[in-house]
């Protein structure tokens, strides 16, 4: 057919072109085009595994960069903290203050036995550095790692105890013994070593001057120090406040109030002993008589000059300053004398007044008193055996005999608590 007037349809002049394909050859040429199309590689519009590497490079550098930080106000904070030490506990000499290492392993456990329940054991195979601490109803608690003891008190959790070294030429020392073994040293050449009833304050005499500082677990915190005089060392706390005798060779105690000022200078002049704190928050204690080399019993307030209310004067009553007051307040045992006799006496101090009686009640006292009630009492005598006072039994007559302690070898002075 013609399209145009006078031209062909098929534009060209040579052969006609062949359009007749063989299936196979079709088949090979897609194939072809294909495999073509699959070996070109194309850019991908995204990269998933190269930005899954670059986030995890830039997290591991905020990690880096944060543990640098971190270390960084760490090493500021120690840096601090050595340095507030230091200059809290500088003196002439080393500082007080020790801080252990709390290693978990290997540490030996208080063992604790009954009365009876295990003999004696041998004085040469005995633990080396160790304290047996004896309750009132004779059980034995022995603490490991701890040198010679004065006194002993339970930690304020209840799951250890506090102990006062034995002064000996280096100062004293306080431990921290837990029950899971952990022993630390608080303090190591101190002074005097006094803590609160609660076991959650200290005090103590650390060369020119005195400190208080609280008990929180293994460590002291927020210690307070006041210039004192070279002889004066703490006694006791009352509340808040710690009584001090200025000078041991002489009469007289102030309160110092930690953090309210310097150590007071007033200082009452006859105040020699104090014996421990009635429930109505009065103290007990000896004072000088106007007879020379006299002394009386008196209820004092506890201000300033511990100001007598009651005086009860008498009775031959030692000066070493050994004494306690069952929870009652009713009673006072003290060491004193019968005649010629050296015994401890019992004072009923609701009839202390102008005069004061006393009956014995058993050898005379060392170390700590305890009283478990009202009516009974426990102390050492001066060869380490176990006294029981019954108030009852006493006041009947009958004076309370010395026993020795059941697994404690001879010679050995155990130091006597309330109960484990």
């Amino acid at each position: 057919m013609n399209g145009l007037p006078g031209r062909p349809d098929n534009l060209t002049d040579g052969p006609r072109r062949s359009y007749q394909v063989r299936p196979d050859e079709l088949e090979g040429a897609v194939r072809e085009t294909l495999s073509r199309q699959v070996a070109l590689a194309r850019p991908l519009s995204a990269d998933p595994a190269g930005q899954a590497i670059r986030r995890a490079n830039r997290i591991r550098r905020r990690r880096t960069g944060a543990g640098l930080a971190l270390a960084a106000v760490i090493s500021v904070l120690l840096s601090a903290g050595m340095a507030q030490l230091g200059a809290e506990t500088a003196r002439d000499g080393s500082p007080i203050v020790v801080i252990g290492d709390p290693d978990p392993s290997n540490r030996p456990l208080p063992t604790a036995s009954n009365p009876g329940s295990d003999p004696a054991p041998d004085p040469s195979t005995s633990l080396l550095g160790s304290e047996t601490l004896v309750s009132a109803d004779g059980r034995r608690l022995v603490l490991p790692e701890v040198g010679p003891a004065e006194r002993a008190q339970p930690l304020a959790n209840g799951r250890g105890w506090l102990v006062v070294g034995a002064p000996s030429a280096a100062g004293r020392s306080l431990w921290v013994v837990q029950d899971d073994g952990l022993v630390q040293v608080l303090l190591a050449g101190a002074g005097s070593i006094v803590l609160a009833a609660d076991s959650q304050q200290v005090a103590w005499r650390d060369g020119g001057d005195l400190l208080v500082a609280g008990v929180v677990g293994t460590q002291l915190i927020g210690a307070v120090r006041t210039p004192a005089p070279a002889p004066a060392e703490p006694v006791r706390f009352v509340g808040d406040s710690v009584l001090v005798r200025p000078d041991p060779a002489d009469a007289g105690h102030t309160l110092w109030r930690p953090g309210a000022g310097p150590l007071p200078e007033a200082v009452d002049q006859k105040s020699l002993n104090i014996y421990g704190r009635l429930p109505d928050g009065r103290l007990v204690g000896q004072v000088a008589a106007t007879d020379p080399g006299r002394t009386c019993l008196a209820v004092l307030t506890p201000t300033r000059y511990l100001d007598p209310v009651r005086t009860g004067c008498g009775l031959d009553v030692s000066r070493d300053g050994i004494g306690g007051i069952s929870p009652d307040g009713r009673w006072l045992l003290v060491n004193g004398w019968i005649g010629k006799a050296s015994r401890s006496l019992l004072v009923d101090l609701q009839r202390l007044g102008a005069t004061a009686t006393a009956v014995a009640a058993g050898p005379p006292m060392t170390g700590v008193i305890v009283w478990s009630n009202d009516s009974h009492a426990s102390y050492l005598d001066g060869t380490g055996e176990l006294v029981r006072v019954d108030v009852g039994k006493v006041r009947a007559g009958k004076p309370a005999s010395p026993a020795p302690v059941p697994g404690v070898p001879a010679g050995d002075r155990p130091v006597l608590v309330k109960s484990f």
